[in-house]
Parts: C-alpha cells; sequence; structure tokens
C-alpha cells in the first residue's frame, strides 16, 4: 500500500478515535440501557481501532525503515553515482530557482 495513503488512514482514524473518545466523555452523564449498550460499542470498536493504529503505525515504520535501508545499501554500493545524481539535482534546482 502506498505510504502517503497508509499515514492518511492512520490520520483518520486517530480523529476518528479522538472523537468517540471526546462522545463517550460528553455522554458519561446519560443513563439507559440503550445508551449504555451503545456506549459499550463504541468502547470496544474504540478498543479494536487503538489496536488497528499501534499495527498500523508498526508497519509503516517498518516501510520506512526498509526504504531507508534500501537507500543507504545503494548509496554505500555505488557512492559516485549517488554524488552525481545529488549534484544534478542540485544543478536542476538552482537553474530553477535561477529563472524566477
Amino acid at each position: 500500500m502506498d505510504a502517503k495513503l497508509t499515514r492518511k488512514i492512520k490520520k483518520d482514524l486517530e480523529t476518528i478515535v479522538e472523537d468517540a473518545e471526546e462522545l463517550l466523555k460528553a455522554t458519561a452523564s446519560q443513563t439507559g440501557e440503550r445508551v449504555e449498550k451503545v456506549r459499550g460499542r463504541v468502547q470496544d470498536s474504540l478498543n479494536a481501532a487503538r489496536k488497528r493504529l499501534a499495527h498500523a503505525k508498526d508497519t509503516v515504520d517498518e516501510g520506512l525503515r526498509d526504504s531507508a535501508d534500501s537507500v543507504d545499501d545503494q548509496v554505500h554500493e555505488h557512492p559516485y553515482a549517488a554524488a552525481g545524481i545529488a549534484a544534478g539535482i542540485g544543478l536542476l534546482i538552482g537553474l530553477l530557482i535561477g529563472r524566477g
């Protein structure tokens, strides 16, 4: 899965969890059998979401670590090529900035 998409989904889930926690706090004084059932289901859903968030964080962290290790390996295997590419990119950025 795309890393940007994964991070966006993770952020959206975090927002939902925060909002649900606020809702639970706001309705803490409400009583009744139906309210208690709904609060219980929401609490169960929050617990499941927290577990999924922890797993998503681990997955994203692992993916980023793998990508960084891959780039590091390539730079160590081809240092002159890496320096040349970096210089070329710097030159292009310099030319683009100089045009403005």
